[in-house]
């Protein structure tokens, strides 16, 4: 294992604060100071910069930066020059109350893989934290000494051009009271991640099922049935030709007739022993027909008599009156989602109606003051690359969205957006699921009482994903604000949603070999963009930039790939939508 060692700064004036000992902050239990130190436990060397701290470990080294308070450039320094010779330092502020040794260990392995010369965490709303990052020692030594003084320099100055940048979860800083308030509101009701196949169970059985209704189904495209539908009438009706030919009494030769049957004209009269008409795929049998014969088993000869050729089949080629559906005979069943196929075989046995719930109306929340739809960019902000995808994703898991709304940082913006959640079934809300001062959406929910049902997912895009029920019933889907980290998730997600909205029955998963899993696969489960496989199954992508969605393009669907999976491990595919 390469060693590494660890620089914390845990000193700075938190002005946003009143000038308090941020490190110091107890939350969940412990400290800051303390979530820090057991993130880089398992480093060889650990210094704290900082003002001294009576209580801190005798093994591990601390330092002040000179002058105090001079920013983190001169503490990093400081704490570069206290430590030992590990070729990878971690370098980690102390206002992180969620930061887990996990995002540590995949920064560092990160770093070692992909030989960049720093790489640094994003939160899940794609905002890059430079001072939660894996530094080769050389690079980091170099970019202070090109510096010269390191005093007051703004830590933007000392990031390398070659560095890298991967969303973690719970990575978000605590620099405001607000923040500070809502961390301490998520700790009060500390969950453990779940898996995501935990998750999707939790979703299709404990979500509150919505009304059910009788409605015409061509109405109602991916809703659920409430009840079986079963045949009204016999399918076919009637007895029916089955091929273009000839309806034929008795043995031939045959005494052919002039008149014809078509399909939906009027049925010919009925036929005579020896006496044939002919007739079109589809057309009422006449009375006395005892088969259809066709076109190319027969001549017809000069004198209008009808002639089986010779060592032809002997085929009866009539539908018989219900001998698909008789009536009563189940169509479908209880849950089944309502297709065109579905749609069509009812129809054909005279329904047109049925008991359903859903199809599921999702309101689309897009968040945050970086992101706008509409007119020029100004400084800081970005393009809402997904708001305008979202509605065609949702139609394909049989949603359908009512409305896309912006959502703008306010203090009670989510209290309000909450609060007229009764109007539709299920709230989408991208991004402010994490912990940080922005992302006010777990305390907002926290205030309405809701039932969380899923806190957090032990998934790599996708871990600060929420799923929460309000006392009114609406469900409310919070998807990360990185692009391909909330498609991902929602694709992951969605048909458990609307199977437990709708009480529809899930759907099979698509499974197969992924021939390059051990690429991929890391400690905890990913999900990555992947192509159809000449062989077979699938091929992942190893490396993804998760802040747009163009690793998508000419890519099949999506891969879940478990936790230490190897080549050819069974995964399961995520079509994407064309």
């Amino acid at each position: 294992m390469i060693p590494v060692d660890a620089i914390v700064l845990a000193g700075g004036r938190a002005s946003r604060m009143g000038g308090v000992d941020k490190p110091a902050i107890v939350i969940g239990g412990r400290t800051m100071l303390d979530a820090a130190l057991a993130a880089v436990a398992s480093c060889t060397h650990i210094v704290v910069v900082g003002p001294h701290r009576a209580e801190l470990a005798p093994e591990i080294r601390q330092v002040r930066e000179v002058p105090p308070g001079s920013g983190p450039v001169a503490a990093i320094g400081a704490g570069l020059r206290a430590i030992g010779s590990a070729s990878l330092v971690v370098v980690l502020a102390a206002d992180l109350p969620f930061l887990s040794a996990w995002s540590i260990a995949e920064l560092i392995r990160h770093a070692t893989e992909s030989g960049a010369d720093a790489v640094f965490a994003a939160d899940e709303s794609g905002r890059p934290q430079y001072l939660i990052g894996v530094w080769r020692r050389s690079a980091l030594s170099a970019a202070l000494d090109r510096l010269g003084s390191p005093i007051n320099q703004p830590m933007k100055a000392l990031i390398p051009a070659d560095s890298a940048i991967i969303a973690l979860p719970g990575v978000a800083d605590c620099d405001t009271d607000e923040a500070v308030r809502q961390a301490r509101a998520l700790a009060a009701a500390p969950a453990r991640p779940l898996a995501l196949d935990a998750a999707r169970t939790i979703l299709r059985d404990n979500l509150s099922r919505l009304t059910s209704y009788i409605a015409e189904l061509r109405s109602v495209h991916g809703a659920a049935l409430a009840a079986s539908v079963t045949a009204a009438g016999p399918l076919p009706r009637f007895d029916v030709s089955a091929m273009d030919g000839y309806a034929v009494a008795g043995d031939g030769p045959w005494r052919l007739r002039r008149d014809i049957g078509f399909a939906g004209g009027q049925r010919p009269v009925g036929l005579l022993p020896g006496e044939a008409v002919r007739i079109a795929t589809g057309a009422h049998v006449p009375d006395g027909t005892t088969s259809v014969v066709r076109d190319e088993f027969v001549r017809v000869a000069s004198d209008d008599s009808l002639h089986r050729l010779p060592d032809t089949p002997i085929r009866d080629d009539v539908r018989r009156r219900g001998e698909d559906r008789a009536p009563g005979d189940l169509v479908a069943p209880r849950g089944a989602r309502v297709t065109a196929a579905l749609i069509s075989a009812a129809a054909s046995v005279e329904v047109t109606a049925a008991p359903v719930r859903g199809p599921v109306r999702a309101r689309i929340v897009m968040t945050g003051d970086e992101i706008r739809s509409d007119g020029p960019l100004h400084a800081g902000q970005t393009r809402d690359s997904i708001g305008p995808i979202l509605p065609d994703l949702l139609s394909w898991y049989g949603i359908r969205t009512t409305d896309r709304v912006h959502l703008r940082d306010t203090p009670n913006g989510f209290d309000e957006v909450l609060g007229a959640a009764p109007e539709c079934d299920l709230l989408v809300i991208v991004g402010a699921t994490g912990g940080g001062a922005a992302d006010q959406l777990r305390a907002a929910v926290a205030r309405t009482q809701a039932r969380v049902l899923v806190q957090r997912l032990l998934l790599r895009p996708g871990g600060s994903t929420i799923v929460a029920e309000l006392t009114t019933g609406t469900t409310v889907l919070g998807l990360p604000g990185n692009p391909f980290a909330a498609i991902a998730t929602l694709m992951a997600l969605a048909p458990a949603v609307v199977a437990g909205r709708t009480g529809g029955a899930p759907g099979r998963p698509l499974l197969g070999p992924l021939h390059n899993a051990a690429e991929i696969s890391g400690t905890v489960a990913r999900i990555v963009p992947a192509s159809f496989a000449p062989q077979g199954g699938w091929l992942g992508d190893p490396n993804i930039r998760t802040a747009h969605l163009g690793g998508l393009i000419d890519r099949d669907g999506l891969v879940i790939v478990p936790a230490d999976a190897v080549d050819g491990a069974t995964v399961e595919f995520l079509p994407l939508p064309r």
